[in-house]
């Protein structure tokens, strides 16, 4: 029994190959989240939850049951509900040192199309061959230049958090502390400057050329061979 052959269009249609790894969709969602519920903690505890503003309103709701509080067990209330709130940082703080150690080991693992280095190479060489485009292929290349600062950003927010941890525990780092917490404070407020541009990017690139960026990171997208 004869086979048919392969019409031309089966024989020349190009194997794909995903854009995105489901191991770095995955850690990008993760990550996106831990980092959303950080920065959650502090809104509620230096805004939602101040307790400098809470205490009037603990002392009226104690007052109205007979039983007015002093201003030691004010603070101990203080206290209890800002240790609750910073043991969640901490666990997220955590949760994300891992996820940076995940998407350390789902670079070195991708295959060489998926890598970061190789998806940067490749927009250079974009860049170079097309002059035309010049403009829009130089703002990828600065797109993922930035995305080098976010993964410089994320390690000093991860390595100055665990440091801050076991500051009380460790001598040499509690001497350090205060440096080191300001250190993670101006490197929090740059990480949101990031995240702000970095939504914004996507908006705008998802209203003109560069669409679908949202989809592919949801369904990895198709890297043509």
């Amino acid at each position: 029994m004869a086979y048919p052959e392969a019409t031309p269009t089966t024989a020349a249609a190009a194997p794909a190959t995903t854009k995105y790894s489901g191991a770095l969709r995955l850690w990008h969602w993760g990550n996106a989240a831990v980092i959303a519920g950080l920065l959650s903690t502090i809104l509620f505890l230096r805004v939602i939850i101040n307790m400098r503003g809470l205490r009037p309103k603990i002392q009226e709701v104690a007052s109205q049951g007979g039983t007015p509080l002093g201003e030691e067990q004010l603070r101990g209330i203080g206290r209890l509900v800002s240790h609750r709130i910073w043991d969640w940082h901490i666990y997220l703080g955590v949760t994300l040192a891992v996820l940076l150690g995940w998407r350390l080991v789902a670079e070195l693992a991708a295959p060489v199309r998926q890598r970061f280095a190789h998806r940067l190479r490749r927009s250079k060489e974009h860049q170079q061959a097309a002059p035309a485009e010049s403009f829009r292929l130089r703002h990828s290349v600065l797109v993922k230049y930035s995305y080098l600062v976010f993964y410089l950003l994320l390690t000093v927010m991860v390595a100055t958090g665990l440091l801050l941890v076991y500051a009380d525990d460790v001598a040499a780092l509690h001497r350090i502390e205060h440096t080191v917490k300001e250190i993670h404070n101006v490197n929090m407020y740059l990480l949101l400057a990031f995240i702000v541009l970095h939504l914004g990017g996507v908006v705008w690139a998802e209203l003109n050329k560069d669409r679908n960026i949202t989809s592919d990171m949801i369904h990895g997208g198709e890297i043509r061979k």
